[in-house]
Order: structure tokens, then sequence, then C-alpha cells
């Protein structure tokens, strides 16, 4: 699967944000965006105008990158919000945040989405007891994610049990155990538990035309 392999932090910069890609760098004096706000390039000094189709355009880059996809996985998601009855940019966010990377991080099992997507990756995580290495897997209310057994005996999982995780809030439609290191999905993400700085009736307005 083709990947995004230049510096993260030139993302940031592009859209004016901070997306929190580099874990806890983000949160420290030696992120990027904090020293460089302006848009990366020559004439990145001056920011342009943007108009309907440009804010539309940025919107969608900026919720790609920060929950890792590719256009084609974000087409799928689109085309089924589209077919779902309801608001389509609230079940689009809904599918992005029900994605087992999305959910480990979320989690504080790991720093930044893509780490949680290296960890799924490795086949680390579980849901309801068995190695799931698919980071799109959907979760589903009732859903226990937690880790394989031989992965407690790793350097990396011992240091997360010593440093503790929940230094994040955790969303609501999700509940940690801090002492097992697992966590359960005791509702559908909501609205309001969303909080991406992301405006989904653009990336609708986008894909609508």
């Amino acid at each position: 699967m083709a990947r995004y392999t230049e510096s993260v932090c030139r993302l940031c910069r592009r859209e004016g944000m901070k997306l929190y890609l580099k874990g806890s760098r983000c949160y420290t004096k030696k992120c990027a965006f904090e020293r460089r706000p302006t848009p990366p390039g020559q004439h990145g000094v001056r920011r342009r105008k943007l108009g309907d189709y440009g804010q539309q355009l940025r919107e969608k880059q900026k919720v790609r990158y920060i929950y890792g996809i590719m256009e084609e996985q974000l087409q799928k998601y689109m085309e089924e919000a589209f077919a779902h009855p309801g608001v389509t940019g609230a079940y689009l966010m809904q599918q992005l945040e029900r994605r087992l990377d999305n959910v480990v991080y979320r989690l504080g099992f790991a720093e930044s989405r893509n780490q949680a997507r290296q960890l799924v990756r490795h086949g680390h995580i579980t849901v309801n007891g068995k190695k799931v290495s698919v980071p799109s897997y959907q979760v589903k209310v009732g859903d226990l994610i937690g880790w394989k057994e031989s992965t407690k005996n790793e350097d990396f999982f011992k240091e997360l049990v010593q440093e503790g995780i929940g230094r994040r809030p955790v969303p609501a439609w999700l509940a940690l155990d801090t002492e097992k290191m697992e966590g359960r999905v005791v509702r559908l993400p909501e609205e309001e538990d969303v909080d991406t700085d992301v405006e989904s009736r653009l990336i609708v307005e986008y894909y609508s035309r």
C-alpha cells in the first residue's frame, strides 16, 4: 500500500494548524509548526485566500492526513456515508473514529495514529481476545481492545505500563481499564465526541460536486 514518506510536519504547515501527527513532540517547543507556522515552499510566507473549492479540498486533505488514510479509502468511506440514512458528514466521522488504529490511539496505547497503525499491523493488538492486524477494522459496541499476550513481554509495552496511560482524555464512547490495559467500546461515537478540527460538511460538498 502506498504511504506518505516525507516529513509529516510539512502537512501541519500546509494546513495552517497542528494535526498532532508526531505524538508527544507536537506538545513541545520542538514542534516544527510552532517554530515555523508558514506553509512549506519558497513562497509560503503569504497564505492565499481560498475559494469554496479550495476550502473543500483542504478540508478533505486535512481529514486524510489526520487519520492517515489514502484517497481511495476516503472515497469508499464517502460512498458508504452517502448510502447511509441520516447526516452524511456525521456518519463519515463515525466511520473514521471506529477504525481500530484510531481506537488504539484514542485509548492512549500509542502516541500517534501512525504508531497505533504500526502496532495493529504488527499484530500486537487484539479485539475480543483475537489478533486483528487490519488498521481499518471497524470496532463495534461491546468490543474489547487489548494486547497480545506475547507483546506484554516487549520493552515498549513495559514502558507504557511504567509511564502510565490516560495522559490524553479518553472519549466518552470508550472505557479504559488502566490496570488491565484494556479498552471497551461502550457506544458508537457521536458528533460531539470527535475532537478533530474538521468540518465534515465541506468534505461532503467536495464529493457532491
